[in-house]
Parts: structure tokens; C-alpha cells; sequence
């Protein structure tokens, strides 16, 4: 029989040896907690976690999705038994594991959206005044994202020690804490020096380390403010969504058009499978395939016999 001490042991494994997030640790102790509810008829300090079957957790999957939890979330509730089921193999407490057999639902994965570049080129392309902090940190903010692919999580965090001149590079800081660099070319370096300058000419005090962005009080800026300058930046676009993350596909997306590896890129956007960066290569065949049907005389054609 299992008690709630347990499932708190589950959490702090959750935390710190396999490095989840707080909410991540939050989301799967509520969906244990709410597995053994329905097991044991809302009695859950009967919950015995030896005793559950392969089948059980199907059966509380299939009343999950007829009640209409998406299959995003059904997805997430069989992870978060079989984590908590290899926490129990790990403590020597359960031989096998039997959530591992349980299917994860599968789920519509939409091709990321991104900006044209000509788009975002022209709207580089517009004259500033670099006596203005906010139309230089907003320029900025446009073209770091635009030119390295980085998260917007990536840029709150950056601070002027994690840009190296000499080097041309950015240390990033990225998921998990894990760390990579990214390269930045000269004319970036240079707006880079310029938005600084300017910086520390408004804000003089700024505390050590130094974030790389602040807004108007001195303070780092938020995921809000950066939200609302990206939004309004990038405005006249055709993207639906105009956030930074379009900016990382539309970077992502215009590497592998004009060449780049698909291992490169996916150094540079920092992640740990090939299989996430290869949605960018659909993405690039896609608008290829777009680009075809709009230009190509016959491609426009219907598949209709023609009348005699």
C-alpha cells in the first residue's frame, strides 16, 4: 500500500535528480493523485501501486477521454506513471513497470509558423534613432532573434557577461540549464555595443551582472514587455502569430532553405534530438510546395478530363 509520503519522495526525485521543473513535478504529482482517486473510488490512501495492471491505467485513460481530456493531456498522465513507476524499479520496490506498455495518444502536431524574410528584412531595414532606448532595444530584440533562433526564455537571461566580442559569440543558457554558444556576426556585435552605450548612458547603476535588457525603470525586462515589443515590431507581417517563437522557426526555417545542415541548426536552437529539428524540413518542403503550386503553370491545372 502506497501513502502520500511516497508520492512527496516521487516529487523531490522529480526535482532534483531528474531536473523536471516545479510545474512539471506539480502536473504529474496531480496526475498520480488523481489515478489512484479513480482507482480506489476516491479513496486513494488504499492506493496499493503494486497491485496496478497495464489494463487499469487503460481503463482510467479511456474514461479520462470520454469525459474530453485532450490527447495532449492523456499523453502527459501516461508519462507521468511511468515515471512514477521507474521510481519505484529505482527504489527496488516494483520489478516492472506498467505504464510501459500503455500507448501514448498521439497528437496533431502543426507545422510551426514563420515570417517571410523579406519581411523581417524590411522592417530591418528602417532607419532608427539610436538616441531612443526603446526603438533601439526594440530593433535589438528583432534582429538577436531573428539572426541566432534563440528562445525568448534564452534572451531574458542573457546578461553582458554571456556576450563575447572577440570571440563573436553568445553563451546561451537554455533548457535544463544545459549550455551551448552561438555565434554572432560583426554587424549584431555592433548593435549589441550600441544598445549598450546607450544603456548605461539612461542607467548608469545597473547592478552587477548586468542584464542585457531592461526596461525604462532599469529593471530586467519581462516576458510580457518582450511580448508586446516583438507584437508590435513585427505588426505588419503576414505571420498569424507574432511572438518570438515565430522568430525562431522563421530563423530555423531560412537556414535550411539556403543550405545550412540539419545538425547545424539544430545546435544552434539547442535541441537535444535531431527528430524535433527535422519539423523544419517539412516546413521548408511545404512552402516549396506552396511557392510550386502558385508559379507552375501546370501544377495549376485541376485533375478534371478536359470535354471534347
Amino acid at each position: 500500500m502506497t501513502t502520500d509520503w511516497t508520492f512527496s519522495d516521487f516529487s523531490d526525485y522529480l526535482r532534483l535528480e531528474l531536473n523536471r521543473s516545479e510545474l512539471t513535478a506539480e502536473a504529474y504529482l496531480r496526475d498520480l493523485r488523481q489515478f489512484s482517486s479513480w482507482l480506489t473510488d476516491s479513496e486513494p490512501e488504499q492506493f496499493d501501486a503494486s497491485s496496478v495492471t497495464s489494463g487499469d491505467i487503460r481503463g482510467w485513460l479511456t474514461a479520462l477521454s470520454r469525459s474530453g481530456d485532450s490527447p495532449r493531456s492523456l499523453r502527459r498522465k501516461t508519462q507521468s506513471l511511468r515515471s512514477y513507476y521507474r521510481f519505484l524499479m529505482k527504489r527496488g520496490e516494483m520489478t516492472q513497470n506498467p505504464a510501459a506498455d500503455v500507448a501514448l495518444a498521439k497528437i496533431s502536431k502543426p507545422l510551426p509558423e514563420f515570417a517571410r524574410t523579406e519581411e523581417i528584412e524590411r522592417l530591418l531595414a528602417r532607419p532608427i534613432n539610436y538616441e531612443s532606448e526603446e526603438e533601439t532595444m526594440a530593433r535589438l530584440i528583432l534582429l538577436l532573434l531573428y539572426s541566432t533562433g534563440i528562445r525568448q526564455a534564452e534572451l531574458l537571461g542573457l546578461h553582458d557577461r554571456d556576450i563575447s566580442r572577440s570571440a563573436g559569440e553568445a553563451h546561451i543558457t537554455g533548457k535544463r540549464d544545459k549550455q551551448r554558444l552561438v555565434p554572432l556576426p560583426l554587424p549584431l556585435l555592433e548593435e549589441i555595443a550600441k544598445w549598450q552605450h546607450l544603456r548605461d548612458k539612461i542607467h548608469p547603476d545597473l547592478p552587477e551582472p548586468k542584464p542585457l535588457f531592461v526596461l525604462p525603470d532599469g529593471n530586467p525586462l519581462t516576458k510580457s514587455a518582450l511580448y508586446r515589443i516583438v507584437s508590435e515590431m513585427m505588426k505588419e507581417t503576414s505571420a498569424t502569430h507574432k511572438g518570438a517563437h515565430t522568430l525562431r522557426h522563421t530563423f530555423a526555417t531560412s537556414m535550411l532553405n539556403n543550405g545550412a545542415d540539419l545538425d547545424t541548426v539544430k545546435e544552434f536552437l539547442g535541441h537535444e534530438s535531431l527528430a524535433t529539428t527535422q519539423i523544419y524540413t517539412h516546413l521548408s518542403y511545404s512552402q516549396l510546395l506552396r511557392d510550386y503550386r502558385a508559379a507552375h503553370p501546370r501544377s495549376a491545372k485541376k485533375d478534371t478530363p478536359e470535354k471534347s
